[in-house]
């Protein structure tokens, strides 16, 4: 299964791809190297369908639990000033994620958005330190009644150019449901209250929509 973001990725590979086997097949003669770029185009096919993969996830919905929204490792967990909405003290919890991991973005909560909004920047690698405040990024803060007021970032990184977020202000939201998407390497910020109890450490490799980041 892929996800709606890759479709018409997916179809412009796949036309492309099947027109330059059939190009290679035909007019070069040397038989080496037609097979070697029709297998350099398939592996480049293979590389679009992994990234855009939109694997079924077994969500336990918890109210007392904040999941892991995307697939990726732990880089980061400390004590920050959150200075965009909270303009307090947070627990940040970064995951990175390579193009290899699955890059489909999910409610770590369920509950009512916030707020939601589209910030343009550069395009730093995703676990520099300022990625999370100066590339382009998205800022989404979900309420429940157990946890109050968490916030998730999406952060573009020095592949991504395009980040989709589908979460829309005064909107009820299902833990785990499909929240947005980061086209290309990238990482997504969870910061949560300073009192809650941190489930994860560094270098931790977490499954989007099932491992229990935090609990209250």
């Amino acid at each position: 299964m892929f996800h709606k973001e890759g479709h018409t990725i997916i179809l412009i590979f796949l036309t492309a791809v099947i027109g330059d086997i059939l190009l290679l097949e035909y007019f070069l003669d040397d038989g080496f190297l037609k097979i070697f770029l029709q297998l350099l185009s398939l592996s480049i096919l293979v590389l679009i369908l992994q990234f855009f993969r939109n694997p079924k996830r077994k969500t336990k919905l918890n109210k007392n639990h904040i999941i892991s929204p995307v697939d990726g490792k732990v880089v980061n967990i400390e004590r920050v000033y959150e200075k965009e909405y909270f303009k307090d003290e947070r627990i940040i919890i970064s995951i990175f994620m390579s193009p290899l991991n699955v890059h489909v973005t999910r409610y770590p909560i369920s509950g009512v958005i916030n707020y939601s909004k589209y910030h343009p920047g550069e395009y730093l690698v995703a676990w520099h330190p300022k990625s999370s405040e100066k590339n382009e990024r998205t800022t989404i803060v979900v309420e429940n009644k157990i946890f109050g007021e968490i916030l998730y970032r999406q952060i573009a990184g020095a592949v991504a150019r395009r980040i989709v977020n589908y979460a829309e202000v005064g909107q009820k939201v299902v833990q785990g449901e499909d929240a947005g998407f980061i086209k290309f390497g990238s990482r997504v910020d969870v910061f949560v209250p300073v009192d809650r109890k941190i489930n994860v450490k560094l270098n931790q490799q977490l499954k989007g929509g099932e491992d229990v980041i935090v609990e209250s």
